[in-house]
């Protein structure tokens, strides 16, 4: 039995992810804890983890410095980034922490900037004949154009900003409105999800499409697994031009029966519960990984036509509980209504 403990950043929201990487480290060949890290005591997932830290902004110039002391205080062996801020800064730094024997499952930054830019992940596709949404800038779209289209923050995440645009008035609208706007071609057909995980050498381990058949604040609040296979040979395609570590995110619709790109975020989806649920558990994956140990590719191995539906839990925790850096107050767990 080997030990690893794990160190989940920006945790905020990401309660089942904890539990999935709690869940890997207790099993009779993986012992650890997971920690976290968060800018707010109140975040759900500080509360669910075995310990945490409050830590600066991952824009903030000393950020780096804040995780290598968490690193060293509760020896951590794996960092896994989960906000789209911090991915560039961690794969600047990835070989750094690598040099201390602390895996960062991180794409590298050129890859993370790339994916962070949703206009130029769409052109960079397209130029290796990937099928990729045709995108612009608001200011640049063209006179002939038409309609619907769709405007978006060229960044941004949980589509926030994102609106189907149907006439000029919408575009003059929505051009001011949105901030740093892209335009890109309607897509319209059914919304998929294609959850990746590639190994520190940039292989591919896994891959599961998932359809969105409801999405709520950007994050999928009922689908299903999908094995499709124009939709695994999308993901493949993609990984071979842009080399993925760790957990990633492919957004898409099939339109006519192609599946076209909109947006690639290189780390874990908000819907990973259903893929890991189906039998890919990218996060026992990832703890093997960083302790050495082989892990084969397993493409298309899981449960085809399971289905997920979300509903909302509360922590409950009471005033003089909310702690200090470094300890996990104790909780209760109730349904919402």
């Amino acid at each position: 039995m080997e030990r690893l403990n794990v160190l989940i950043t920006a945790a905020s929201r990401r309660v089942p992810l904890v539990r999935a990487f709690q869940a890997a480290l207790q099993t009779p060949s993986r012992r650890g804890r997971v920690i976290v890290t968060d800018v707010n005591p109140m975040s759900p997932a500080v509360h669910v983890a075995d310990r945490w830290y409050h830590v600066p902004l991952a824009t903030a110039p000393d950020y780096i410095d804040a995780i290598a002391g968490i690193c060293d205080a509760e020896g951590i062996g794996l960092i896994v980034p989960t906000i789209d801020d911090e991915l560039e800064v961690f794969g600047k730094a990835a070989s750094w922490f690598r040099s201390r024997r602390i895996a960062v499952a991180v794409s590298p930054e050129v890859t993370s900037r790339i994916c962070n830019d949703k206009l130029e992940t769409c052109s960079y596709l397209r130029g290796f004949g990937i099928r990729a949404a045709a995108s612009c800038l608001a200011a640049d779209v063209p006179a002939f154009s038409r309609f619907p289209l769709f405007i978006k923050p060229r960044f941004g995440r949980g589509g926030v900003g994102a609106f189907p645009i149907y006439n000029r008035k919408d575009l003059a609208f929505f051009t001011e409105y949105v901030d740093t706007p892209i335009v890109q071609e309607y897509l319209d057909g059914p919304e998929f999800t294609i959850d990746l995980l590639c190994d520190f050498a940039n292989r591919v381990i896994s891959i599961v499409p998932r359809e969105r058949v409801v999405v709520r604040s950007g994050v999928t609040d009922r689908g299903r697994t999908v094995r499709d296979e124009s939709l695994i040979a999308l993901a493949e395609d993609t990984a071979s031009v842009l080399p993925f570590c760790g957990a990633v995110n492919i957004q898409c619709r099939v339109v006519d029966g192609h599946p076209t790109v909109f947006e690639i975020n290189p780390r874990f989806s908000g819907g990973i519960p259903l893929t890991i649920a189906a039998g890919a558990n990218f996060p026992a994956y990832l703890v093997d990984l960083a302790l050495g140990r082989p892990v084969r590719p397993r493409i298309g191995k899981f449960k085809d036509g399971l289905w997920m539906t979300n509903y909302e839990a509360s922590i409950f925790v009471e005033g003089a509980a909310v702690s200090a850096a470094g300890r996990t107050p104790p909780l209760v767990m109730g349904d919402v209504a």
